[in-house]
């Protein structure tokens, strides 16, 4: 009996292992599938938030080819995120999540860079522009002055110049 005793609880103990194991895979699976449904709503986030501020950065005059290509790469990554993750391999769909994730992080920060930078060329471009323009007007104004007073001068010597003389008559 003792055999069979030890038999039973070996076997008891053999399914419990198994049906433990089981369970435990499924929650691995399961926590896995729910990492891996967390990482691509996060790199959507944040691949939305980085084309904002592409746009943004194209708004205010930057030059954002070599965004718009790191940005592709980004929606590559996470295309290839859903398709892995489709298909059940969450451990690539994550993978593929946090690489779109930190490309678009990147993104993101270079587009906010090339956006400030933008503005504040435009506000010197304004500046300059205006400071010419007062420049300019103000150089007119005095040339024109001066021509004036030129001008008058002459006219006066010439206007002067064609009075008539008083010829004594002696005949």
């Amino acid at each position: 009996m003792n055999d069979m005793s030890f038999l039973k609880s070996f076997v008891f103990l053999l399914v419990l292992f198994v049906f433990v194991s089981v369970v435990s895979v499924f929650e691995a699976s399961a926590l896995s599938e729910d990492v891996a449904a967390l990482a691509i709503e996060e790199a959507e986030g944040v691949v939305a938030s980085a084309y904002e501020a592409v746009l943004e950065a194209e708004e205010a005059g930057a030059n954002i080819s070599v965004l718009v290509a790191r940005l592709n790469d980004a929606g590559e990554d996470l295309a290839q995120a859903h398709v892995s993750y489709r298909v059940g391999d969450f451990e690539g769909a994550a993978r593929f999540a946090d690489l779109c994730r930190e490309i678009g992080e990147g993104v993101r920060v270079e587009a906010l860079g090339l956006r400030n930078l933008a503005v504040l060329e435009a506000v010197q471009r304004f500046w300059w522009t205006m400071t010419m323009s007062i420049m300019s007007a103000v150089t007119i104004l005095c040339l024109s002055l001066l021509g004036w007073r030129i001008f008058k001068r002459r006219y006066f010597r010439r206007v002067l110049g064609m009075r008539p003389k008083v010829v004594s008559s002696e005949s």
